[in-house]
C-alpha cells in the first residue's frame, strides 16, 4: 500500500474493484435506486473514511449501507444508524452539526475519523471473510497513517471488532487470549503510543429499535473515547 497521505488512500479506496460481488451489487443499487431517492445520483462505490487527518479517535464500523453511504459517498450518512451517531458525536462535542445528510453538507469532525473493514455495501449488509480479508490493506494502511496521533479506536460492532484484532496485531502485541467484543468494553493495548480500544454495540436498527442500544450508551461510550484521545 503506497498511498502516502490520506487524501491519497481515499482516492485509492473509491476506485477498488477487488470484489466482483460487492462491485456488481453497489453498482447495481445504484442504478435501481430505492423510491424514495429516485432522483439522485448515487455515488455507487466504495465509500473512503471521513474526518481530519490527524485524528485522535477512529471510529470503526461495519461497512457501508445501500442506500446510506453508497447513496452518498460518506460513512454513515443518509440512514438510521447514521442519524443516531452523529447525534450522539454532537452531543459530546466531536461534531459540528448532529446530522450527516451529503458529502457536502458542511458537517466537520473534532479529532474523530470514521472507517470500517468493508469499503463497499454488501447484500444483507453481509460481507464475506474472503472480502472482509480483500479490504484489510486499506484499514491497515488508514491506521498507518493515523499512527502519530491516534490514541483510541471505538468498533461499532462484533464484526468489526474480529476484522480489527489482526491488524492492530501486526503493529502491537495483543493481551492473549485476544479481548473479547462486548459493549462498553475497554481494552489498553501497549505500544507507543498507547492506544484504547472501545466496544460499542452497531448503530444499526435492529439494535436501536429495539432499545439494545440507547442513544445514551453510544453517548456514553464516545465520551470514554473522547476523554482518553484527549478531546473531551
Amino acid at each position: 500500500m503506497k498511498c502516502g497521505s490520506l487524501d491519497e488512500l481515499d482516492a485509492a479506496v473509491a476506485e477498488c474493484r477487488r470484489c466482483p460481488r460487492l462491485v456488481e451489487w453497489r453498482e447495481q443499487v445504484a442504478v435501481t435506486k430505492r423510491a424514495a431517492y429516485a432522483g439522485e445520483t448515487y455515488w455507487g462505490r466504495p465509500v473512503p473514511g471521513f474526518g481530519p487527518d490527524d485524528a485522535s479517535l477512529a471510529i470503526v464500523g461495519l461497512a457501508p449501507a445501500a442506500h446510506g453511504g453508497n447513496r452518498t459517498g460518506r460513512m454513515f450518512t443518509g440512514d438510521r444508524a447514521g442519524d443516531v451517531l452523529f447525534q450522539a458525536l454532537y452531543d459530546v462535542g466531536l461534531a459540528s452539526q448532529p446530522d450527516s445528510t451529503r458529502r457536502d453538507d458542511g458537517l466537520e469532525l473534532r479529532g474523530t475519523r470514521i472507517t470500517a473493514p468493508v469499503h463497499c455495501a454488501p447484500p444483507a449488509n453481509k460481507p464475506t471473510p474472503a472480502e472482509r480479508d480483500a479490504c484489510r490493506p486499506w484499514l491497515a494502511r488508514e491506521l498507518e497513517l493515523l499512527r502519530p496521533t491516534l490514541r483510541a479506536i471505538v468498533v461499532l460492532g462484533g464484526f468489526g471488532w474480529q476484522a480489527l484484532m489482526p491488524v492492530l496485531g501486526d503493529v502491537r502485541p495483543l493481551p492473549r487470549p485476544l479481548p473479547k467484543f462486548g459493549h462498553g468494553v475497554e481494552v489498553t493495548l501497549e505500544g507507543v503510543p498507547e492506544l484504547h480500544l472501545f466496544g460499542c454495540y452497531h448503530v444499526s436498527q435492529q439494535n436501536t429499535f429495539t432499545g439494545r442500544l440507547t442513544p445514551a450508551m453510544v453517548r456514553e461510550v464516545l465520551a470514554r473515547a473522547g476523554a482518553r484521545a484527549g478531546l473531551i
